[in-house]
């Protein structure tokens, strides 16, 4: 197994190394000459979402990321990375990747200064799991009955699955607790078909 990091912005390096101690390849895409290699999945981790999406578009690799996404190829988003999976934003259509039926409120919980940790289950994944928010969305609503919500914290929608996408408001990465990829690698990877 073999799984793209988009390494544009930020902890791609800490998504890595949870995926390395599973036992899995990883390989970071920087430019499209990187993305054009076989891969079985998709990370896209946090950083500034409009940024990203400036930076997909000036290096070629929004349209063909978004074009193998809606073609099953299996993502896990964190933080921006639900962002731009995110068709909308505050109820109006955004740019991004958009293929995930949901409705994000970005920087939801404030600036930098508004980070926090807590603590909370994800259905089916995750018992008492440690979420690391900074700067983070969380999910308005979903906008097809075809997402499934994982988790909430404070009524908020913090974590989702649509088919082959997967998303969290937290930082999974930023842990000791590779509950999240293990479910990536093991159920969601294995769904394509």
């Amino acid at each position: 197994m073999r799984i793209a990091i988009l390494a544009l912005q930020g902890a791609f390096i800490e998504h890595a190394q949870m995926l390395h101690e599973l036992g899995v390849e990883t390989f970071e895409v920087r430019q499209l000459q990187d993305w054009q290699q076989p891969k079985d999945g998709l990370i896209i981790p946090g950083g500034e979402s409009t940024t990203q999406v400036r930076l997909l578009d000036r290096l070629g690799l929004l349209q063909p990321i978004r074009q193998a996404i809606l073609e099953g190829l299996p993502v896990f988003g964190t933080c921006a990375g639900l962002i731009l999976l995110a068709k909308q934003e505050d109820g109006h259509s955004r740019k991004g990747l958009c293929t995930m039926d949901i409705d994000v409120c970005r920087n939801a919980y404030g600036r930098q200064l508004g980070s926090f940790n807590a603590v909370g289950d994800v259905v089916g994944i995750a018992k008492d799991f440690p979420m690391t928010y900074i700067r983070a969305p969380y999910i308005h609503r979903t906008i097809s009955p075809d997402v499934k919500i994982l988790s909430t914290i404070n009524g908020h929608i913090v974590a989702v699955q649509q088919g082959r996408q997967f998303a969290t408001a937290f930082h999974p990465e930023l842990t000791s607790n590779n509950e999240l990829h293990h479910y990536f690698i093991q159920q969601v990877i294995p769904s394509r078909a």
